[in-house]
């Protein structure tokens, strides 16, 4: 800090010029930082004003070494930068108008202090005083910032899970409720969606890094996602590096009124993966295993007609029912011819039609009713378990 007399010479010339040195402060800001040029703003230049004046007024309570200055400066400053990101400025714009104030405000001093008297080298420590100054000012206004960054992130987070939780309701509100939520959240409406079921292997405590576009609805007991429908392979490819170390099935893109249904057989999908009823690496794509999705709409019906389709095969022993099994469903895939079978299964021929002749003895003519030979797929299909 400048001795005594050179702080009480500052502080005099800094309150006898305060209108001045506030204008041309605040001209200066305006002019080098363009986030702060509102022209037309009469409002807006004077709020810039009264900060740049609480600051001048502040450091001059500092030089003068005053006890009851002003301690509520870094609060004030936390404000500030707290505004900034209301305002949807940068931590940048702000430090910037900051550095620009304090060299506006230090080039004034210098050249008004040489014309009161005071000699370059006696203001130099003032020089000192002000670029300290200004750190505190950098630093209050970046924690100011930082916290209500934070809870801005956080109140938008909670809008985006209020979002998914609206979204997937069962029955769906309304278009202009969803519309209202989503503003909020920031989130554009899609024409169509997707809702993705998620599970997490066993054992992992991390979530996925998601991209903005997707809605994360992990705070729910039935885990889930909401992404725009996956159409372009660049899309396809972010999902699925997203979901690499997880369980997860993408439900069918639908109307985003639909998004509940979505949802729904994303998560039969991933029951039925589970049990190894749909196979696949990785992601479920739900869109490749409708016909699946459908068949297990009633699983108590589809047991039913297993149980009554394949009552034949219960009677046998494991050993020789699982190979019998096998050809069946391959021949009824394969339009019954025996050689694809045979390759398919990596066995003779001979042993195939063997097969057949004793399935042919199990089950009689029904095996040569088509409509019967489709209901015995649907119920090999789905795995039917003795």
């Amino acid at each position: 800090m400048p001795d005594d007399q050179v702080s009480r010479q500052v502080t005099r010339l800094l309150r006898a010029h305060l209108d001045e040195l506030v204008e041309r402060i605040s001209q200066e800001i305006q002019a080098a930082v363009p986030q702060y040029a509102r022209p037309r703003d009469e409002t807006y230049a004077r709020t810039v004003q009264r900060g740049v004046e609480h600051a001048v007024l502040h450091f001059a309570d500092l030089l003068d070494r005053r006890t009851d200055a002003d301690q509520g400066w870094r609060e004030a400053y936390r404000t500030i930068g707290a505004g900034e990101v209301r305002e949807g400025r940068s931590l940048d714009a702000l430090h910037a108008a900051i550095r620009t104030g304090a060299r506006a405000g230090w080039q004034w001093l210098a050249a008004t202090a040489e014309r009161d008297g005071l000699a370059p080298d006696a203001i130099v420590p003032v020089a000192e005083a002000i670029f300290a100054y200004l750190d505190d000012l950098v630093d209050a206004s970046a924690s100011g910032y930082a916290h209500a960054q934070a809870a801005e992130v956080g109140e938008l987070d909670r809008r985006r899970q209020r979002l998914v939780d609206l979204l997937v309701a069962e029955p769906p509100h309304s278009a202009a409720a969803l519309t209202a939520a989503a503003l909020a959240a920031r989130w554009p409406l899609p024409r169509r969606l997707a809702v993705v079921a998620v599970d997490a292997p066993a054992g992992m405590t991390t979530s996925p890094v998601l991209s903005p576009e997707m809605l994360s609805g992990l705070h729910r007991v039935d885990r889930c996602l909401v992404v725009p429908e996956p159409k372009a392979a660049a899309q396809v490819r972010a999902l699925v590096n997203t979901l690499a170390r997880y369980h997860a099935a993408v439900g069918p893109p639908v109307a985003v009124a639909d998004a509940a249904k979505s949802l729904r057989w994303a998560r039969r999908a991933l029951r039925l993966a589970r049990r190894g009823v749909i196979r696949a690496d990785g992601v479920v794509w739900c869109a490749e295993h409708l016909a699946t999705l459908a068949v297990f709409q009633d699983e108590d019906l589809l047991t039913a007609l297993a149980e009554r389709r394949l009552a034949p095969l219960a009677t046998l022993r494991d050993g020789q029912r699982t190979p019998l099994t096998e050809t069946l469903l391959a021949w009824l895939q394969n339009n019954m011819n025996a050689n694809a079978v045979a390759i398919q299964l990596h066995v003779h021929p001979q042993t195939v039609r063997h097969r057949l002749r004793v399935l042919r003895r199990l089950f009689g003519d029904q095996i040569r009713d088509p409509d019967l030979r489709f209901e015995l797929e649907i119920a090999l299909r789905a795995g039917h378990r003795w």
